[in-house]
């Protein structure tokens, strides 16, 4: 369930633009927002901080774009959510006992500290990278590229950079002890 409702914003989204325009896409992603962190509240009881602040974000950017008739604003939304992702573990990085990454994946996971934080350090780049690709794309591309950028291309990007974690961390992985 959690799957579908982390993506149901951005596809539609994405369909909103596509049958519309990007004013239509941004208030449907704005009262999708607004039902997707009522729906986990619903459902689990919790919202984590990084969806109030992308709450924040979506109902601050997309409403300056609506009322100003400006999509820079919710074009910019993405680089500001993945600058701040990279910022958080990029501090985190210096700043307590554990990285963020540690402190999402240590309890399935135990690896020594400094691949602990070369994995915190990749994460924090991998967001800032994405945040100054974003406004490359923006600077760059038409609206209709942006908008299939962010729909696919940013979680492409993703599922890379998720795939080449996995490769990284499969020699830290225990092994199935066998049985007799």
């Amino acid at each position: 369930m959690k799957p579908l409702l982390e993506f149901f914003p951005i596809v539609l989204f994405f369909v909103a633009y596509k049958l519309y325009d990007i004013y239509i896409a941004t208030a449907v992603v704005i009262a999708a927002t607004v039902v997707q962190v009522i729906a986990y509240w619903l459902l689990y009881r919790k919202v984590e901080t990084m969806q109030w602040i992308t709450l924040g974000l979506i109902l601050v950017m997309g409403g300056a774009t609506l009322y100003l008739q400006d999509e820079q604003f919710i074009k910019w939304k993405l680089t500001i959510i993945e600058w701040l992702f990279g910022g958080a573990f990029l501090v985190s990085q210096f700043v307590g006992n554990k990285t963020f990454i540690e402190r999402m994946m240590g309890a399935n996971l135990e690896l020594p500290d400094r691949i602990w934080k070369r994995l915190n350090m990749s994460w924090s780049m991998f967001f800032i990278g994405v945040g100054c690709l974003n406004l490359y794309v923006m600077a760059n591309y038409s609206t209709d590229d942006w908008v299939s950028f962010k729909t696919f291309g940013v979680p492409g990007l993703m599922l890379i950079f998720i795939a080449v974690q996995m490769v990284f961390l499969y020699k830290f992985v225990p092994a199935p002890e066998a049985k007799e």
